[in-house]
């Protein structure tokens, strides 16, 4: 359920958030980010990750291994003709990726999400 949409997004991250859409593979500078701080809906401003959940999955998309608790709505998404498990903003709906079960310990999870549906804010 999508609540509110900022009007300052760009077309490409209207169109991951609520559209379903999904950026270049590689293509974001938050792949490369390494400093302490929080990760947070582009669209509505929610903290959604902390930075020391973050790695390098070799995906082409910042991948966490944990989001903060509650922060996420999940639904199952058959789009490329099989199961994968996708997360919404759980404050304002917008489509930020998908979780596997192929991620490192502690949790084993892989949150895959795009680039322009977040903002780092450094510590």
């Amino acid at each position: 359920m999508i609540k509110k949409i900022n009007k300052n997004l760009s077309l490409e991250q209207k169109s991951v958030l609520f559209e379903d859409g999904t950026e270049a593979p590689g293509t974001s500078e938050l792949n490369h980010e390494k400093r302490e701080g929080s990760y947070h809906c582009v669209n509505c401003g929610a903290k959604l990750f902390d930075s020391k959940t973050k790695y390098e999955s070799g995906s082409g998309w910042p991948s966490f291994y944990e989001s903060l608790l509650g922060v996420f709505e999940e639904k199952t998404d058959y789009l490329l003709g099989y199961a994968r498990t996708e997360y919404h903003c759980k404050n304002c709906g917008g489509h930020h990726g998908h979780v596997f079960e192929d991620g490192p310990k502690p949790t084993g999870k892989r949150y895959c999400n795009n680039g322009v549906c977040l903002i780092f804010k450094p510590k």
